[in-house]
């Protein structure tokens, strides 16, 4: 049976009407999610680095009990900088109050002592990794290896591997237990694929980058290096 040209043209219109809405609450709830979450353990640098984010100087940093918001300009756009405390007691509570906002997650490393703290460092990673509403809402996440500057420190490609290495085992231990718990297994997001070792390359959501920071307790500018954070920041702004 033949479709008229004004009944093609009246469906026509609805695709498009369908189509533009769809299009502008993308747009409005993409804008709407202007915050770029900091976090990682204490000591890790995250108070740091945002004093010269937001500030563009360095400021004496002391172990906190709440966020510590500021912006991020450039000529694109304006994100809001959310410093998560990293006290393991406080920082869900304040990570829950702000995910839903999140357009981008920074999670800082100490990468000159990640090999004695890995276990912590990992266990927070697959927290945020595996939260539902960070699963759905795809945020860009990178993970920051800072102390660059120290002997020890680890540089990216080494920080992602031992992360790696211990995700895995983490998955693999987390999953055993959940499995022995009725249907509990099924309510939790999969951090990708069981039949091998895993990689980030195989989260589906979430792609993760990595970059190289170094930030001396020092207000001489020439002490430090986070321009591939600012490069990141400026590509969400964009």
């Amino acid at each position: 049976m033949a479709i008229s040209p004004q009944i093609l043209s009246i469906l026509v219109a609805i695709v498009v009407i369908i189509l533009t809405a769809a299009l502008v609450f993308w747009q409005r709830r993409r804008a709407s999610r202007s915050g770029i979450l900091m976090v990682g353990l204490n000591d890790s640098g995250k108070t740091l680095l945002f004093s010269h984010l937001v500030h563009n100087k360095f400021v004496d940093t002391y172990t906190s009990v709440k966020e510590n918001i500021g912006d991020f300009a450039n000529n694109k756009a304006t994100l809001k900088i959310i410093d998560i405390p990293g006290h393991e007691r406080v920082r869900g509570k304040f990570f829950d109050q702000h995910k839903q906002n999140a357009r981008g997650i920074a999670f800082i490393v100490d990468s000159s002592t990640l090999q004695s703290n890995i276990r912590d460092v990992a266990e927070y990673l697959y927290s945020l990794l595996t939260d539902q509403v960070v699963a759905s809402s795809s945020p860009w996440f990178l993970i920051v290896c800072n102390k660059q500057d120290q002997t020890m420190a680890k540089g990216s490609s080494a920080v992602k591997k031992l992360l790696e290495k211990e995700l895995n085992t983490l998955r693999k231990t987390k999953h055993n237990r959940l499995a022995n718990l009725d249907n509990s297994a099924e309510k939790v997001i999969s951090l990708g694929g069981e039949d091998k070792d895993f990689e980030f390359e195989q989260l589906n959501k979430i792609r993760v980058n990595f970059a190289e920071t170094s930030l001396f307790n020092s207000a001489s500018k020439d002490s430090i290096d986070y321009k591939q954070v600012e490069i990141w920041l400026e590509n969400i702004a964009g």
